[in-house]
């Protein structure tokens, strides 16, 4: 099994929103040094939680500091970007770290409309999605009537991070996808796949490959599991009320916080759904998903306050996926 990790620079309460992108290179450095082979970063526009808007950047930076793991984004979100650009600054990167380069792609428009309004793009189809992934591939496999430059980079992988019909235009393009979150519970899911591998249309001799996105975390025991999840789903269910997704915070100022009843509830169903526990808890739960999808490779999302407790995290995740 592929062990990667996808980092979105998560901002934490009482730290300057800079330090997150900081943190983001020295988890890269840690992941290289415990042998995952992949090491994504996400693309969102002013969030308070997130601290990356530009994954081509931030790769720049954790390759300067890297030597082997492969560098991607998870994802670059197309509607925002002309596929030329795209293409020109991962061309870039593969010149600057060749052998070492993904770019994954996502239909996701800004988080609020003014988001939308300030990136200029207010809707985004399938077939406009598809159209912008073909164009990103013709300018990184030199078959656009203009070239991307610097030439001769050698290939950049491309996925697709998908829901609904990003499954069906991965399948058309002949690509990988990446699928993650509720979709993952669906009971259609099975069909969904078979659907995929059942209307994959090779190119250049791909086949079809899916990757499963996961928020798998690893402590001593379930419950100690459970309360490094809980910043990432206090934020979560905290947004639903108040639009913002803010800034991880410690375990003990959630607590000492008084919940709502649909904060509460959206808590409990958050922790009831994480991938969260000790290590034979998280090789279970990552088995039955593997078994259920037939995924090649795990995307491990997870995300704590407590970054030392992290960082022993995904030493234990590395070692439940390398086996």
């Amino acid at each position: 099994m592929r062990p990667s990790l996808l980092d979105r620079s998560r901002t934490r309460h009482g730290q300057p929103e800079s330090a997150a992108l900081g943190h983001s290179v020295e988890r890269a450095i840690a992941a290289e040094s415990a042998g995952y082979e992949r090491f994504w970063v996400a693309e969102h526009h002013t969030v308070p939680g997130i601290a990356s808007g530009s994954p081509a950047v931030l790769l720049a930076a954790i390759g300067a500091r890297t030597s082997r793991i492969r560098l991607g984004s998870g994802g670059v979100m197309l509607p925002n970007h002309r596929p030329l650009v795209v293409a020109e600054q991962f061309r870039m990167l593969a010149a600057l770290y060749p052998g070492r380069i993904d770019l994954g792609v996502g239909r996701s428009l800004g988080f609020t409309e003014p988001v939308r309004y300030a990136l200029g793009r207010l809707e985004a189809s399938p077939d406009s999605f598809a159209q912008e992934i073909a164009g990103v591939r013709d300018h990184l496999e030199g078959a656009a009537p203009l070239t991307a430059r610097p030439d001769a980079v050698g290939d950049v992988p491309l996925f697709v991070l998908a829901t609904g019909s990003g499954m069906d235009t991965a399948a058309d393009l002949g690509l990988p996808v990446v699928i993650g979150g509720p979709i993952l519970d669906f009971p259609e899911l099975p069909a969904r796949l078979d659907s995929y591998r059942g209307a994959f249309r090779s190119h250049r001799g791909s086949a079809p490959e899916i990757v499963v996105s996961l928020d798998p975390l690893i402590a001593d025991t379930d419950d100690e599991a459970l309360e490094l999840a809980l910043p990432e789903i206090w934020a979560m269910a905290r947004s639903r009320s108040t639009g913002v997704f803010d800034s991880l915070e410690p375990v003990a100022r959630i607590r000492a916080t008084t919940w709502s009843s649909s904060e509460s509830r959206r808590v409990e169903k958050g922790l009831a759904t994480t991938v969260a526990g000790s290590a034979s808890t998280v090789r279970r739960r990552i088995e039955q998903i593997l078994e259920r999808t037939g995924a090649q490779e795990v995307l491990a999302t997870g995300s704590t306050y407590d970054r030392d407790a992290l960082s022993a995290s995904d030493r234990d995740l590395a070692r439940v996926l390398i086996g």
